[in-house]
């Protein structure tokens, strides 16, 4: 059976939540999961910028939790389709993978002493997009757990992702003997 990419259904401005109802494309739910998406979506610009090879099954596994994250942002009564989301659990070990993976990068790095300049090396300028994206979908997250209910963890993964980020790309800069161009 083939499907089409199109249905029309959202030609009015309003779009289908997973689990059902429909809220208008503006709504702080779909600006919290696309901005997800987005980052989701930056982070494979990442992942296909060399070196490649770079942290690579990390960023992968980022992207796996980002869907799953996405997922449950979509649903706004997870109780109907909890058989679907049992697969998009996201663990609290993921921060700790994440902060021990900084503490790693820290040993490879000279001490932060001023704020740097984005870019250097093409694959630290793309992680630096993505962190600013990461940014913004935490911002969207937040504005999100305002009104309706967000698992905590989601913040935290989101927030702890920038820093992560951020540190990759110094890293990747390192790495390909570039330095932090400090302001």
């Amino acid at each position: 059976m083939s499907f089409k990419i199109y249905t029309r259904t959202g030609d009015s401005g309003d779009t289908g939540l997973f689990g059902g109802g429909r809220v208008p494309k503006d709504h702080p739910r779909v600006a919290a999961y696309g901005d997800v998406d987005e980052l989701n979506s930056v982070l494979g610009v990442v992942r296909a910028t060399a070196p490649t090879e770079f942290h690579d099954a990390l960023l992968e596994t980022i992207q796996r939790d980002l869907f799953s994250i996405g997922g449950h942002l979509a649903t706004p009564d997870p109780d109907k389709v909890r058989a679907a989301l049992a697969k998009a659990e996201l663990s609290p070990s993921r921060i700790t993978l994440f902060e021990e993976t900084m503490d790693g990068a820290d040993a490879e790095l000279e001490p932060l002493k001023a704020f740097i300049l984005p870019g250097g090396s093409a694959k630290a300028a793309a992680l630096h997009l993505a962190r600013t994206v990461c940014r913004r979908t935490e911002r969207s997250i937040v504005h999100l757990a305002a009104t309706d209910e967000v698992p905590e963890l989601f913040i935290i993964y989101i927030n702890r992702l920038s820093d992560l980020l951020f540190t990759l790309a110094r890293v990747a800069n390192h790495r390909a003997g570039v330095g932090d161009v400090t302001w």
